[in-house]
């Protein structure tokens, strides 16, 4: 699926770094969600979601996952369990990644201490230095 421009326009900025295939993906199921939840916040979760199988947020953009799956607990929840029981998510991170991958991400985000982190505090740092290098994407496209 090649997207058209006014569907590219509608991506989150971190999309529009990414694979094309990461873009189709989100853009389908924002799609078919909107179809059933309208046009709001729901319908962007749903496709964060999907696109969350398949790939992992790794700085300012998305990129293919090793394994297909669910990234973290909420994202493994279903339905009605997930609305009612939320629990935190990893932001993109692939929290059920192995400890070796995510120091390798780690790593490529040049995370000061990775090397002593538990899985659990990768997983937080990865997030926050994710949220930073979106935020530095943002502003330089925002001072073109």
């Amino acid at each position: 699926m090649v997207l058209n421009k006014t569907e590219k326009n509608r991506l989150p900025a971190t999309l529009k770094r990414s694979p094309a295939k990461a873009q189709a993906t989100y853009m389908h199921t924002l799609e078919s969600a909107e179809e059933v939840h309208g046009d709001g916040e729901a319908a962007h979760r749903i496709a964060f979601g999907s696109l969350k199988h398949s790939f992992e947020k790794v700085g300012d953009h998305w990129e293919p996952k090793g394994e297909r799956g669910p990234s973290d607990d909420q994202d493994a929840k279903s339905g009605v369990d997930a609305r009612k029981n939320p629990v935190k998510t990893a932001g993109g991170v692939d929290a059920r990644a192995s400890k070796e991958h995510l120091l390798q991400i780690a790593k490529r985000l040049d995370i000061r201490g990775r090397s002593t982190m538990t899985k659990a505090d990768l997983v937080v740092a990865i997030d926050k230095a994710n949220q930073s290098a979106s935020a530095k994407s943002l502003r330089k496209s925002k001072a073109r």
